[in-house]
């Protein structure tokens, strides 16, 4: 079924292709466009999915015992610096609340993950297997992490001016869930016409959302 607005060939139909589908990559077909809307579609849409979708990010760690970043922590072979580099790979999905405070607890020789982080209502952990630091003996480590929900990119010195406590290390956030995004233009066909346009549109994220979520989130700020 065709649909026409004012002459415009309009869109009828966005495909995913399922044979390729995975919880982290989609790749969609979305014909027709007019010649040379396609381009402009899939660039407008390529921006918003990079900079407008919503996604969660570590944005501070408190260690026990921890004044600032560049500490050492004895028993454990990484430095502070190193391992607010591993929790920037954290992967978190918050049902229903914009903030939590995560805490995590180990006190075995051995590599300390994402796993250990003590389990809260409405918090999943997507990546638990992530390396966080490793302790060379039975050492209590403790930590507590904060998570927010949020767009793009936030560096650590906006939070700098907050009221935190001594201790407090801010932590750049990268909140965008899109990893990567990539669009090409086809010719399609309407009727006798083949100078239509055909968008294929690739998203990639890192699974706290799926491509699916992520293309209705961008279409909707879009319209």
């Amino acid at each position: 079924m065709r649909v026409r607005w004012k002459d415009f060939e309009l869109p009828t139909r966005v495909i995913l292709d399922d044979a390729t589908a995975t919880p982290t990559y989609g790749k969609f077909i979305v014909e027709p466009f007019e010649q040379g809307v396609g381009v402009t579609v899939g660039n407008s849409l390529r921006r918003m999915l990079y900079s407008s979708i919503e996604g969660c990010a570590v944005t501070s760690l408190k260690v026990k015992g921890v004044s600032h970043e560049f500490s050492t922590i004895k028993g454990i072979v990484e430095d502070v610096t190193d391992i607010v580099l591993n929790l920037k790979q954290l992967l978190v999905k918050l049902n229903g609340e914009n903030t939590k405070k995560l805490r995590l607890e180990a006190d075995k020789k051995g590599e300390v993950k994402a796993s250990n982080i003590l389990p809260e209502s409405g918090v999943e952990i997507v990546n638990p297997d992530l390396h966080i630091c490793t302790s060379t003996g039975d050492v209590e480590f403790k930590a507590e992490i904060e998570v927010r929900r949020g767009r793009r990119y936030v560096t650590s010195e906006e939070y700098i001016n907050e009221n935190r406590e001594i201790g407090v290390i801010p932590v750049d956030a990268s909140f965008s869930p899109v990893k990567r995004v990539r669009y090409k233009v086809e010719n399609t066909r309407v009727g006798k016409r083949t100078n239509y346009d055909r968008l294929i549109l690739e998203i990639w994220t890192n699974g706290i959302v799926t491509p699916e979520y992520a293309l209705v989130e961008a279409s909707k700020i879009l319209r």
